[in-house]
């Protein structure tokens, strides 16, 4: 089986979460992809664009996708759209991304000073990256088993939007932990419960 694990907004594949995993799925004699979803013009970033990153890393075959935050709305984005993906575990996953970000002062002058935690520094990102994920589902809808993690004290991407979509999803099972958004004080809870999730064909 193949895992690949998409990272976050303003991060990247050398992200703690993602190694983190990495190793822990090493040992268990198993690759975990981690691609760049920037591909190296992090100014210029869209939704889009990762998706296609994606689609050219999936290669249309079966593949478990793992994502944190904005990787993780992308991990159910392209399962919506990819009826080849089986499974997802989606952590914190930046659902209606575009709708908590439409106003002030990006839209206005186009681009966004961000920290960018991939790079250990300051970075621009254009207003594009909005304009096209308005075009994309802010809670797309998908069939395949997911388990999804989210901080209840989260303060980036509210718990509730989690909670919400786990109420209308059968197929999705949430877990509330006692966090934040980054999860980082919980990857030895999340793993125990993501190495026994990805080993099933069911939820």
């Amino acid at each position: 089986m193949r895992i690949v694990y998409l990272h976050g907004f303003a991060s990247g594949p050398t992200s703690g979460k993602a190694q983190y995993f990495r190793r822990c799925f090493a040992r268990q004699g198993v690759e975990l992809e981690i691609p760049n979803l920037v591909e190296g013009d992090f100014e210029k970033l869209t939704i889009t664009g990762q998706l296609q990153v994606i689609e050219r890393v999936a290669r249309g075959e079966p593949v478990a996708l793992m994502g944190s935050s904005m990787g993780g709305y992308l991990a159910a984005l392209y399962a919506s759209q990819h009826p080849e993906v089986t499974r997802l575990v989606l952590m914190a996953p930046a659902f209606y991304f575009s709708e908590r970000w439409e106003t002030g002062p990006w839209k206005e002058t186009g681009r966004l000073e961000v920290f960018h935690y991939a790079e250990n520094r300051n970075r621009y990102v254009e207003w594009s990256l909005m304009e096209d994920a308005l075009k994309h589902n802010p809670a797309p809808d998908f069939e395949q088993p997911a388990l999804i993690f989210h901080g209840a004290n989260d303060t980036v991407v509210p718990a509730a939007y989690s909670e919400e979509f786990a109420a209308g999803h059968p197929n999705v099972r949430l877990r509330l932990l006692q966090s934040d958004h980054q999860l980082t004080d919980m990857t030895d809870v999340m793993w125990a419960e993501v190495s026994e999730f990805l080993r099933h064909r069911q939820l």
